[in-house]
């Protein structure tokens, strides 16, 4: 599934997420692919801990996306 770059405010997603949807948010709003965002955070993670860091502070800082209206079909 292919995503566009966001123009709009870095958000997490409430789907597609792992964990608390950081990647997912990084992800969709620079036009990146999930699954390389993923790898490198937790490369990122396992060889230095600072990405843990860094994902915890994204986590705290990064708001959650609005809920989205279901649509009605008439």
């Amino acid at each position: 599934m292919g995503y566009y770059p966001s123009t709009t405010q870095l958000t997490r997603p409430r789907t597609n997420r792992m964990i608390a949807g950081v990647c997912a948010g990084f992800a969709i709003h620079y036009g990146w692919d999930l699954n390389l965002v993923r790898v490198l955070t937790a490369l990122m993670i396992v060889l230095t801990g600072v990405g843990a860091i860094a994902y915890i502070a994204a986590w705290v800082i990064i708001p959650e996306a609005p809920y989205a209206l279901p649509v009605k079909s008439t």
